[in-house]
């Protein structure tokens, strides 16, 4: 996938909250890894996840590691107009999935104001962007994230919950809100063929999408075993090393072959 690297500037627009006017600059780089997303019974590229690397292909952790409460918020802003940039660049058509910060997020009508500017000055429509949060971010008011996803689906977003089954909300959270899409955790899905208590319980967390229009996505899927299960559960967004490792590549490298 095409390396992007660069010091994200955010717009220097009045912000509401003081604590993000007095925020400093950010003060590092990073870049995006694209991965797919796929939808097996089509064999078509649903979308692709925004990943953050380094700026010389560094892990995730190595960038996330410098966030911290001062820098939180323009770390955020600078991850969702570096994403749709470097997917408009790229020439995604799919749906493009964001991970957000909530506890960056103060008012998700005054913070969504520089996605807004992105998608517009990108050409990049707001109806293929996806905002996810992982469930294992242990969110400091669970009725403002609520809020925010209730804000985001207004505006026109599409929102998923990632690493369900792994985190601090979990049932409890879905039946606050109900987002487009449930993304399992990896946990529950590696090795889910040879564990009949793995499999019950995403067939249990299936059903329990399936009966909330929810639509469910399995995340690192790494071998075939476990995409049959997965499929033979009825799970058809699937993602994974399996299809198409998150590396810094061209677009357009997933091999049908695994699919």
């Amino acid at each position: 996938m095409t390396l992007i690297t660069e010091t994200f500037e955010i717009s220097k627009q009045p912000i509401s909250c003081i604590q993000c006017r007095l925020a400093e600059p950010l003060g590092f780089d990073f870049t995006f890894a694209y991965q797919p997303i796929i939808k097996l019974s089509s064999r078509t590229i649903f979308g692709h996840e925004a990943l953050v690397r380094g700026p010389n292909g560094e892990s995730a952790f190595s960038v996330l590691s410098q966030v911290n409460d001062e820098n939180r918020y323009k770390f955020d802003q600078a991850c969702r107009v570096g994403a749709i940039r470097g997917a408009a660049e790229l020439g995604i058509k799919e749906f493009l999935s964001i991970n957000f910060l909530p506890n960056a997020v103060y008012r998700p009508e005054a913070c969504i104001q520089a996605t807004f500017a992105a998608a517009k000055k990108y050409n990049f429509s707001i109806n293929r962007i996806i905002f996810e949060v992982t469930e294992g971010e242990e969110v400091r008011n669970r009725s403002h994230l609520v809020n925010i996803f209730h804000e985001y689906r207004k505006f026109g977003f599409q929102t998923a919950i990632d690493d369900f089954g792994a985190g601090y909300a979990g049932l409890t959270l879905l039946s606050e809100y109900q987002p487009h899409i449930v993304k399992i955790d990896m946990e529950l899905v590696r090795g889910i063929e040879l564990s009949a208590a793995k499999r019950a319980i995403v067939k249990g967390i299936a059903s329990i999408c399936k009966e909330l229009k929810i639509e469910v996505l399995a995340e690192g899927i790494e071998t075939n075993a476990e995409r049959d299960c997965l499929h033979e559960i009825g799970i058809d967004l699937m993602q994974g090393y399996l299809f198409c490792r998150p590396t810094l590549m061209a677009i357009g490298t997933v091999s049908p072959k695994s699919w």
